[in-house]
């Protein structure tokens, strides 16, 4: 069972930021602070209505995560604009997303099934331009072949509904914790890398990082709220803590 790496998603130090048009706090220091704390890497959704990271944000990313050694994870729609924006600074990762401008954030996983005819031509381009290209799937076989299909490396799953599930104590949490599990097991066994990520916290994180398959988690929204009361240091240390603990227990079993 490999290392299980942390990205942090700074998208929220942003939405705070431009909630007063100002110019901190700045997502640049919370990714430095995010590194400077355990974090593997950073994650950053570019969205086409720039309601939280900026351009400037993307560029002055690419340099600190490229001057640290360490993987700028560019969340992105299957669009003409993001694409020529990911070519133009070439960050080690691009994870395709679905956006519809309404959501108040992601709300599923991306539909590669349907729209196979269209992603799988970005992620040629991207990925022969050293990208390496994963697609935010549901937890859904088919998703998961039509990732392989359109030629992704990675496929990271969507975890919205099974942490929701596990903090309104509903009864389809562990059905939704044995779907990711089984779709895992799948990615696996094409040759998939897989990620997890979306609605992570204290309480969820135990069960999907001792998923055996599952190399890395990508965290932003509860850890910048955590960040509020202990500080972004201690909610990303204690997160890598609970992330270990998991992945030693299941070592054990």
């Amino acid at each position: 069972m490999s290392h299980l790496r942390l990205g942090v998603n700074i998208d929220h130090v942003a939405t705070v930021r431009n909630a007063r048009g100002e110019s901190y706090p700045d997502p640049v220091r919370a990714a430095e602070a995010a590194l400077a704390a355990g974090a593997d890497g950073i994650t950053a959704h570019l969205r086409e209505d720039r309601r939280h990271i900026s351009d400037a944000d993307i560029d002055a990313l690419a340099d600190i995560t490229r001057k640290r050694g360490r993987p700028l994870n560019l969340e992105m729609a299957v669009t003409a604009e993001m694409e020529a924006i990911a070519l133009a600074h070439r960050p080690h990762a691009a994870c395709l997303v679905p956006e519809r401008r309404e959501e108040v954030t992601t709300e599923g996983g991306l539909d590669v099934v349907g729209g196979l005819e269209r992603i799988a031509p970005l992620v040629g381009r991207l990925a022969a331009a050293g990208i390496r290209v994963s697609c935010f799937i549901d937890a859904d076989l088919a998703q998961v072949a039509a990732a392989k299909a359109a030629g992704a490396a990675v496929v990271e799953f969507h975890t919205g509904a099974y942490c929701e599930a596990v903090r309104h104590r509903s009864p389809e949490a562990a059905r939704l914790l044995e779907q990711v599990k089984a779709a895992a097991r799948e990615a696996q066994r094409l040759g998939l890398e897989v990620h997890a990520g979306h609605g992570i916290d204290y309480e969820t994180v135990k069960p999907i990082a001792a998923i055996p398959e599952v190399v890395e988690l990508n965290i932003g929204h509860f850890l910048i709220g955590e960040a509020i009361f202990i500080g972004l240091g201690p909610a990303i240390q204690r997160m890598r803590a609970l992330m270990d603990d998991a992945r030693a227990a299941a070592r054990a079993a």
